[in-house]
């Protein structure tokens, strides 16, 4: 209020009680005005309560909002990394569904560390989120009893939801990808149009997804005719630059008849592309290479990287369809499809 052309209103930031007052309602109308309850206002109470607060230049206290409804409007998404296309590519799903909702998303990156993720877990608790939805690959530890699957449940129990990508280990809501599935699909093409002595760039032991897609892979080879020898994988970090060293290291002890690398990510196949041509050979010519997930760089390097299309973006909107109650989001596995490009011409 003013006073004779001088401002009146406290110094300190309004607070609901201030709304109320100004607009000449109760307390509980203006807080069912602008915290959305499900119980009816009159328009004109409304109307008038946004006003005041606009007036007032109020700002919900959005903690305390949390402990009244022991939510918020808020979806926390943890990945592995945000500068992969990967994460970024399921990160953009899940925005732009949550836009449709009117609902906020908040990102963390948690670098592919187990204990990394359970301390965001712990902390994300404290902010009641209204979803959590964790995109990295697990590792192979965890499970409904780990620490982890714990700190998940204790979530749940106080309202929020948790949806997992990938696989569904800890027998929680998961969108699956047919990881498994697509490496034998890989395999079979690979082998179909004549390639028969492989390596692998693969993840260090023990995280779901690189497990699928290498045990897929030697299945498709088994089925196809073609052969990957344990010595042939090698173990890197599951990045641009791991796939860079794991290929410099297959370069530098010879690669022994091996026609073609699969890189058990698109990322990593960049990298090796990159470690093939600075070794002073030509990808595609001189040892073929193919990757996965077919994130939007796959089509501009040179050669264009044959790989398995995963439709990322659908994966982080199908997320958090399945978190808001929508059960056909989690019917089916997420398919995969092979793409042959040039980084894999045809031997036959």
């Amino acid at each position: 209020m003013t006073d004779g052309g001088i401002d009146t209103r406290p110094s300190r930031p309004a607070t609901l009680h201030d709304v109320a007052r100004e607009a000449g309602v109760s307390l509980a109308t203006a807080s069912r005005s602008i915290n959305g309850s499900t119980r009816k206002v009159n328009d004109e109470f409304r109307e008038r309560v946004l006003q005041a607060a606009a007036r007032l230049d109020y700002s919900p206290n959005v903690p305390a909002q949390a402990m009244a409804r022991g939510t918020t409007t808020t979806v926390a998404l943890l990945v592995a990394d945000i500068a992969d296309p990967y994460f970024s590519s399921i990160a953009a799903g899940v925005v732009a569904e949550a836009d449709a909702a009117r609902l906020i998303v908040t990102m963390t990156a948690t670098d592919r560390d187990a204990e990394r993720e359970l301390e965001f877990v712990r902390a994300l608790r404290g902010q009641r989120p209204r979803v959590m939805i964790l995109a990295g690959s697990r590792p192979t530890a965890d499970s409904a009893e780990s620490a982890l699957g714990h700190e998940l449940r204790a979530y749940e129990r106080a309202g929020g939801v948790v949806v997992l990508i990938g696989r569904n280990e800890l027998g929680l809501r998961t969108v699956l990808v047919d990881n498994a599935g697509g490496a034998v699909a890989l395999a079979r093409a690979l082998t179909g149009i004549g390639y028969r002595r492989f390596g692998v760039l693969t993840g260090s032991e023990g995280l779901l997804a690189e497990v699928d897609r290498l045990d897929g892979f030697r299945a498709g080879l088994e089925a196809g005719g073609g052969s990957l020898r344990d010595d042939d994988v090698v173990r890197t970090a599951f990045t641009r630059d791991g796939g860079y060293d794991g290929m410099r290291r297959l370069l530098s002890r010879g690669l022994d008849g091996i026609e073609l690398v699969f890189a058990a990510s698109d990322i990593m196949a960049v990298g090796a592309l990159s470690a093939i041509r600075d070794a002073g050979l030509t990808p595609g010519a001189d040892v073929a290479v193919a990757g996965f997930d077919d994130i939007p760089t796959a089509r501009d390097v040179t050669p264009p990287l044959t790989t398995v299309r995963v439709p990322l973006e659908a994966l982080g909107r199908r997320a958090l369809r399945l978190a808001l109650g929508n059960s056909d989001a989690a019917a089916r596995a997420v398919a995969t499809e092979v793409v042959l490009r040039e980084s894999t011409p045809a031997r036959t």
